[in-house]
């Protein structure tokens, strides 16, 4: 598979850790989150309101509050990943604490006889993605090895060894000054190129380590007004607030045992945060054609987010005979500073159309005795774009340039499907659901998806109310160690998924 990534040098490469085009997907492919109520229900929400999850999915689903509300929505999760990487399986499990629809509601009606019966305000904070994992792999490769990035890189950018000494301190210049890459002579001693000390022909071991930590959370102020219990409009300011971290550890190991052949073993580590704010919108409608129907739509624009990442890495290599055991840090190489980038994401815009049908609709909800739900959704995973922070900076703009076109070649535009249903019987409601994920890649060879089978029941009365909900999510995806511009790459197929358990604590007053 040719799976193109640009490696390009900044200027001096002060920093030189290239983006890959999974740090947009990051903000673009994930499952609905919200209230215990909503996650037992698929994440249906595009169309029915009454629920604070609302002002995450179409907040004109917020006119339909007549009352004041306070929600609380923890929950806890655990995911189960196994991996298949060049025919060896491994797995591993991970722990992870989540933050559903969080936040207060206020409605007022009008008292005077205007076709605006009801109006309603929300503030809430919602995790839309966890990133809270454990990705681990390992496998036996004579294909190619982490150390060819390397090469290409300095072969590129047509670096002299002063260049492959300093210019590259959390990459390339690692492995120079280790040895786990050097020059090729030609005749008289002229330096010719580079090469990698990895016996590739007779193959490694590969270990891939990487613990990830953070969240994608979003706050939202959201506003709507009731038309005469028939049509609800509104609109929500979104604030997401996006914290990252990564630890890697990734090592290649010889896999003949001979202490002849100039390579015994590498482990490059690498500590990489990045933090990023920024602002957006979502708009919405609902429509009620007759009292069960209730028809949805809604419109997210795409989010500007302002990023900041920092990285610190090391390598150790052991070249026996050839320069023995060496190591570099990226500290000794930078006055002991972690690099840092500052650049912009704009993520892809999102379109909802949604219909619910409400057994026994009438206003007061008391009465309602069941609903059945779905939302279509379509994401343009491919319209992500990335441009500097510095709009003066020409090197950087022709990179994010280039890696923009990547992205659009990557991945592609795809529907998501959620469907639920509540059975209500006085204070206790069932609820079930399910929703499906497509793939965002827009290579047929990579496998992706993510399903979803929910249920949870709810209890209310006199203005309080509790839901229990339990989401498993069955998950398909592939995982880069690594990612080459001249030779086909591969990769780790990734099944598994993830068990949460949410609860939803909250009362009108």
């Amino acid at each position: 598979m040719k799976y193109p990534i640009l490696i390009i040098c900044f200027f001096t490469c002060l920093y030189a850790s290239a983006q890959n085009p999974e740090d947009a997907l990051r903000t673009a492919w994930f499952t609905q989150n919200g209230t215990a109520r909503n996650m037992a229900t698929g994440g249906v929400m595009g169309s029915l309101g009454g629920d604070i999850t609302a002002n995450h999915v179409n907040p004109a689903g917020i006119g339909v509050f007549k009352t004041n509300e306070f929600v609380f929505t923890p929950g806890f999760g655990m995911n189960r990943n196994k991996f298949n990487y060049r025919g060896t399986d491994t797995s591993n499990s991970k722990s992870v604490f989540n933050l559903g629809a969080t936040g207060v509601i206020l409605s007022s009606a009008s008292h005077k006889e205007k076709k605006w019966t009801s109006s309603a305000f929300a503030f809430s904070i919602n995790q839309l993605a966890n990133y809270n994992n454990h990705v681990q792999f390992k496998g036996f490769n004579n294909f190619s090895s982490f150390t060819e990035q390397y090469l290409e890189e300095l072969t590129k950018d047509r670096a002299d060894t002063f260049a492959a000494l300093g210019n590259y301190i959390y990459g390339s210049s690692l492995a120079f000054r280790t040895f786990l890459v050097d020059t090729t002579s030609g005749a008289g001693g002229v330096i010719t190129g580079y090469q990698s000390l990895v016996p590739i022909s007779t193959g490694v071991n590969q270990v891939y380590d990487a613990k990830t930590g953070g969240g994608y959370h979003e706050i939202a102020l959201g506003l709507a007004g009731n038309l005469e219990d028939k049509m609800y409009v509104g609109g929500s300011l979104t604030i997401p607030v996006i914290n990252y971290t990564r630890d890697l550890i990734y090592s290649e190991t010889d896999a003949t045992g001979n202490p002849n052949n100039e390579f015994k073993s590498f482990e490059y580590r690498e500590s990489f945060t990045s933090h990023g704010i920024g602002i957006g919108a979502k708009l919405g409608i609902i429509y009620k054609p007759v009292d069960s129907w209730r028809l949805g739509f809604a419109f997210h624009t795409p989010q500007f987010i302002g990023y900041t990442d920092r990285i610190n890495a090391s390598l150790i290599a052991n070249t026996e005979t050839y320069a023995g055991t060496r190591s570099a840090n990226s500290n000794d190489l930078n006055s002991g500073n972690p690099g840092e980038r500052k650049y912009d994401l704009l993520t892809p815009y999102r379109a909802i159309v949604s219909a619910s049908y409400v057994f026994r609709e009438i206003n007061d909800t008391r009465q309602q005795r069941a609903f059945v739900s779905t939302d279509i959704e379509y994401v343009n995973y491919r319209g992500a774009r990335f441009s500097p922070a510095d709009k003066n900076n020409s090197v950087q703009q022709t990179y994010y340039e280039t890696l923009n076109d990547v992205i659009k070649d990557t991945y592609k535009g795809n529907i998501n499907v959620r469907i639920g249903g509540e059975l209500k019987l006085h204070t206790i409601m069932f609820r079930l659901g399910g929703a499906y994920y497509g793939s965002p890649y827009a290579d047929e060879n990579l496998h992706a998806s993510r399903m979803l089978a929910t249920g949870g029941i709810g209890y209310r009365d006199h203005g309080i109310f509790i839901d229990l909900s339990y989401a498993h999510m069955f998950t398909k995806d592939v995982q880069f160690a690594y990612r080459l511009n001249d030779k086909p790459n591969t990769f780790a197929s990734q099944t598994g998924g993830r068990e949460n358990v949410v609860l939803t604590l909250g009362f009108k007053f």
